[in-house]
């Protein structure tokens, strides 16, 4: 058993967010922790989806070895990514933290029902998301053991759960939270 920070040189984080301002926050955050982290960012769940897949122009994109995944996506929701990820034999065992601006308990039971990780409020300022990011990176890089992830050969040949679509042929339809 190995953490992530023993058995990476440098781990791979995706950060799954739409808000421009929120992943530049979350990249200098990283930047300022620790351990040197490349972070790959997916303005949408589709996005995250594909390269996770191995899919389009993400064959070479690494493989995470965590997921900061946001709830209020437009299209696919984090929250319809994460049933998919879980869903998913060899993704269900990537960590999913959950990095959202909700408060919402029924946002975080959800979240906990389909086999989250871990669920944070997104922090206030560049100090804000350090603490936060310096935590994150203390307990899933340095002190919890997690399985090795890694992209197997087949998971880009592999059948998926199919994306959801709205009656009107959309991906996902509009996120319905404020």
């Amino acid at each position: 058993m190995t953490t992530i920070a023993e058995r990476a040189e440098m781990p791979q984080v995706l950060l799954i967010e739409d808000s421009h301002e929120d992943a530049i926050l979350v990249q200098r955050a990283f930047k300022k922790a620790d351990i040197p982290t490349h972070v790959t960012i997916a303005r949408t769940a589709e996005i995250g989806l594909s390269i996770l897949r191995r899919e389009g122009g993400f064959l070479n994109t690494p493989f995470p070895d965590i997921i900061l995944l946001d709830i209020d996506l437009p299209y696919i929701s984090g929250i319809d990514f994460l049933k998919l990820a879980k869903a998913d034999s060899e993704l269900r065992l990537i960590p999913i933290i959950i990095m959202t601006n909700s408060t919402s308990e029924a946002d975080l039971l959800e979240t906990y029902k389909t086999y989250v990780n871990g669920f944070v409020t997104k922090p206030i300022g560049l100090d804000g998301y350090e603490q936060v990011i310096r935590t994150l990176e203390e307990y899933w890089f340095k002190l919890s053991a997690t399985p090795e992830t890694h992209a197997p050969a087949s998971l880009s040949r592999r059948k998926h759960a199919e994306i959801p679509t709205s009656p009107h042929g959309r991906l996902g339809g509009q996120n319905s939270r404020g």
